[in-house]
């Protein structure tokens, strides 16, 4: 049964001085329910993260899709979409400190249960979040998609709190298979729940319908893998779930 929802720009304030526009949506509800904050990947916060912050609400959860350019600044443009990604390594606390604003935004909405908070993130947004939970973020469930693995912080014993899904390509030429296994190590050393998938002939970037076509006009190796997307949120689905509905 798909809820009757509602939806909203929220404008909130990073710590390092950004202004950044969030994209809100919930179902209509009489008592707060729990809360997913939805990362996109490099292009922005578009209409595909918007898209996906819906079908959350759809399924019960109030779902905000944050911005980590400030804005609400989007291209289709890679060598755009790089340079404003690369702009958030150029100080080493500054995807945790916006991302940290955007859960925090979350948490204060009148229609959230600030007690039972989730994270998913697609590509770039997927680091984004499993960095927030790398910091302690009070998270009980992450779940990324193509997501990038590798980071500078890695996690430290028994600081994170939630539980993590990985899913990964396994034909993704940006993230190997190399980096998914020392991820795990990680995982292991910091005695994380984490779980990761890996699907057969999926692409980076296989979540996203549109991502032949991004492929096409800027030479990068992406595909759309309709069985994986559909596999892959089911699996996020579940995780939430469990995780935020017991």
């Amino acid at each position: 049964m798909t809820l009757k929802i509602k939806t909203r720009e929220i404008h909130y304030t990073a710590a390092d001085g950004s202004q950044l526009v969030g994209y809100f949506a919930a179902p209509e509800s009489e008592t707060p329910v729990a809360g997913v904050l939805v990362s996109p990947e490099w292009w922005g916060r578009n209409d595909y993260t918007e898209q996906r912050a819906r079908e959350l609400a759809e399924h019960g959860y109030a779902a905000f899709a944050l911005d980590m350019y400030g804005d609400k600044k989007v291209t289709t443009d890679a060598k755009q979409a790089y340079t404003w990604m690369m702009q958030t390594f150029d100080h080493p606390d500054t995807i945790v400190t916006r991302a940290s604003a955007a859960l925090t935004t979350l948490a204060q909405q009148s229609e959230v249960n600030a007690d039972k908070l989730a994270a998913i993130g697609f590509c770039y947004g997927g680091k984004v979040i499993l960095d927030l939970a790398r910091s302690g973020a009070a998270l009980k469930a992450v779940a990324t998609f193509h997501a990038t693995l590798s980071t500078a912080t890695p996690a430290q014993a028994n600081q994170v709190q939630a539980e993590i899904l990985v899913q990964h390509g396994e034909l993704d030429s940006m993230v190997s298979l190399d980096d998914v296994a020392v991820f795990k190590q990680e995982m292991l050393a910091a005695h994380v729940e984490h779980e990761v998938i890996v699907y057969a002939g999926a692409k980076h970037g296989f979540t996203n319908p549109l991502a032949d076509e991004r492929a096409k006009a800027n030479d990068v190796d992406l595909g759309y893998n309709a069985a994986a997307e559909q596999q892959s949120l089911a699996a996020m689905y579940a995780l939430l779930d469990r995780k935020l509905r017991a």
